[in-house]
């Protein structure tokens, strides 16, 4: 097994990334785990922020790095809360999501309000790598104002998807993996990484 660094200490991403990585021989270690500090994310794309968070992991660990950026992008507040997602209200997931609803709400926009989560997966081999890899995956659905479902994480609650008549907190973990944007940016991701 190869070890790599997951720029972050999100358990579920964590989680995530190495049912998707395992199979390829990479081994996933938190920059929590590794007592790593998380570098200011002052780029204004997931992709940038992703890239800034991938290097200095790598720098700290001497480790390959990956680094997701992700968030959910909402069609009627121009794609807020984005890049802010984790840290929308106080930074915590109910937080966070209580602060969606009441601006939702507050702004009188009409539902159903169409969404759709974003996730941009960055592979450094080193820090200074002149050539990532870059993989992105987006989940449509939209937002509900009555959360439901115990599973998942952040928004999963309130996300809904019609096709499934079901929040995304309300799936199992296997179909979760399979279907969510992390999901298709992580099986884009070991595509990429098989041809290494």
């Amino acid at each position: 097994m190869t070890n790599v660094v997951l720029a972050s200490g999100n358990a579920g991403k964590l989680r995530e990334l190495n049912l998707a990585l395992n199979p390829l021989g990479f081994s996933l270690v938190s920059q929590t785990e590794l007592g790593l500090p998380s570098p200011d994310e002052t780029g204004l794309s997931f992709v940038e922020n992703a890239l800034i968070k991938a290097r200095e992991a790598s720098r700290a660990s001497g480790l390959s790095a990956i680094a997701d950026d992700s968030g959910l992008c909402v069609d009627c507040l121009n794609g807020a809360p984005g890049i802010y997602s984790a840290r929308f209200g106080d930074g915590t997931d109910s937080g966070n999501l209580q602060a969606l609803l009441q601006t939702l709400e507050q702004g009188a926009y009409p539902s159903p309000w169409r969404a759709h989560y974003h996730c941009t997966l960055v592979f450094v081999r080193t820090a200074d790598d002149p050539d990532p890899l870059i993989a992105q995956g987006r989940w449509r659905g939209h937002i509900i104002n009555s959360p439901q479902g115990e599973g998942g994480f952040g928004y999963d609650p309130i996300f809904y998807l019609p096709d499934l008549n079901c929040t995304a907190a309300e799936l199992d973990r296997e179909t979760k993996n399979r279907l969510s944007h992390r999901g298709i940016a992580a099986q884009h991701l070991s595509s990429l990484l098989q041809d290494l």
